[in-house]
């Protein structure tokens, strides 16, 4: 646990210490409300495309910090001291990935919130929006880790991480568009939540395994 808690905080001051969490967060809420002046005052509009247009831009803020999630661990040497350390590399994946979303993804889940409400949410929808993007952050956070280890040696990346993880993104962004549209909520909450469940345990094996073949 002491490796955990060293991963975490390392990639936790990694993230906010050159200000790279800000950029994914201000993205988003530039995208989200930049819509409302594109599409127009029509509320019935917004209401219809405003909660995928959310997670859709979720999901390209978090796309956009993958590309260097391993790649600058590979070039300063920190990749090959994780492979060498005596903790399980899965254990400090889970580390990278659970530091990225706090940093990431619930800044985004909370943005989410008034973001949603600007493009006609009901207002209160509001706590189901913050939960339902923490559970989607969550799964893209766990299934980008894949795909950000498969490509950590490949120069731009980013169009071959996105050719990876994009398809993996779609169920979580039906079903929490759903959840801002109030369309059978509680079963969308569900499978946010498995999602989330199954990419959180599944996507740090899955990148160390990847890491692991690339080291040799």
């Amino acid at each position: 646990m002491s490796a955990f808690r060293a991963t975490f905080q390392r990639e936790l001051l990694l993230l906010w210490a050159g200000g790279g969490a800000l950029a994914p967060l201000g993205y988003f809420l530039g995208a989200t409300m930049l819509v409302p002046l594109a599409m127009g005052p029509d509320r019935a509009l917004l209401a219809v495309a405003g909660p995928p247009l959310v997670w859709i831009a979720a999901a390209l803020a978090v796309l956009a910090m993958l590309e260097r999630l391993f790649q600058a661990d590979l070039e300063d040497g920190s990749l090959d001291q994780m492979l060498l350390s005596r903790a399980p590399l899965e254990l400090i994946m889970f580390a990278k990935g659970a530091a990225l979303w706090c940093a990431i993804g619930l800044p985004l889940a909370i943005a989410g919130a008034p973001a949603a409400i600007a493009l006609q949410a009901p207002v209160e929808r509001a706590a189901m929006i913050v939960v339902s993007l923490a559970l989607g952050t969550a799964a893209f956070i766990g299934v980008g880790l894949v795909g950000a280890a498969v490509t950590a040696s490949v120069k731009r990346g980013g169009v071959l991480i996105a050719l990876i993880v994009l398809p993996l993104f779609a169920p979580p962004i039906i079903f929490g568009a759903s959840v801002a549209a109030g369309q059978d909520v509680g079963a969308a909450i569900s499978i946010l939540a498995g999602c989330a469940l199954g990419a959180a345990a599944i996507g740090p094996v899955a990148a160390a395994a990847a890491l692991r073949l690339q080291a040799e």
